[in-house]
């Protein structure tokens, strides 16, 4: 246990380090390899943590913290990525600081109730697509966020502050419909691989988390339709993806909250 706290808190101060390397990266033109340094110590750290709490004697254990830290670790592990080649950096801000705070909160919340042996590799592939979807919708809900905050910048004659150094506009609102896009995807083959683990929707506690999960899916499905065919931007894309990401995280976190640490039961 002293192992992972170590890990944990090394990965909250990389990130930590990380964010605020970006915000002077952003203020005055620093280097940018300090932002990618320190976030490759702080995703190296949290998967070394999550690997010694989620597999615990020979089960794999994905509770409420764990899944958090997870899903937290692997948006900042696409952000990562993506900062390679795209400009989006800025969402370091809040990417890297969530995911610190979300392997914090791993060690907090207990597990208990999500032990489960060796999975099947169709479950393990079903599992693997939710991730990735999940962490490119959070980016999404991100980019959303700071593309309503330039949208208002905007309207201030000339822009201050941050806000000069972002992409235009245009290219903001496109990488968030490449995010969303990507996201959409792969939630669409997330929850068709998942159907075919679903006996009993009653019995397995799978109500809730099934019909906000297809809920979300419509909420995106509707807004990219709007964006090819009637070009939508701005306000309405700002609020149509941050609709759908809040469903989705109802989907899994609320039914998990609910199930796990009020209910005592898991999926």
């Amino acid at each position: 246990m002293v192992l992972v706290i170590i890990e944990v808190l090394i990965a909250a101060l990389a990130y930590t380090g990380a964010a605020a390397a970006v915000w002077r990266h952003l203020s005055s033109g620093e280097a940018y390899w300090h932002v990618t340094a320190l976030a490759a110590v702080g995703l190296v750290a949290q998967i070394g943590s999550l690997a010694h709490l989620s597999l615990q004697s020979g089960m794999l254990v994905i509770g409420l913290g764990t899944a958090l830290s997870l899903f937290a670790w692997q948006a900042a592990l696409l952000l990562w990525l993506f900062s390679l080649r795209e400009s989006v950096g800025a969402l370091g801000l809040v990417i890297y600081p969530l995911a610190g705070l979300c392997g914090l909160t791993a060690l907090i919340v207990p597990d208990a109730h999500s032990a489960t042996e060796s999975l099947a590799w169709p479950l393990q592939l079903h599992i693997l697509l939710s991730v990735l979807a999940y962490g490119l919708l959070t980016l999404g809900a991100v980019q959303a966020i700071v593309l309503a905050l330039q949208h208002r910048q905007l309207r201030r004659r000339p822009p201050s502050g941050l806000f000069t150094r972002l992409p235009a506009l245009q290219t903001m609102e496109t990488l968030l419909f490449r995010l969303i896009g990507s996201g959409f995807f792969l939630l669409s083959l997330a929850i068709a691989t998942g159907a075919l683990f679903i006996d009993d929707l009653f019995a397995q506690h799978l109500v809730h988390k099934t019909v906000l999960s297809l809920f979300a899916w419509l909420f995106f499905a509707v807004l990219l339709y709007g964006r090819w065919r009637y070009g939508w931007r701005g306000r309405v894309a700002v609020r149509g993806a941050l609709a759908g990401y809040a469903l989705l995280v109802l989907a899994y976190f609320g039914s998990k909250l609910v199930l796990e640490l009020i209910l005592g039961e898991h999926w």
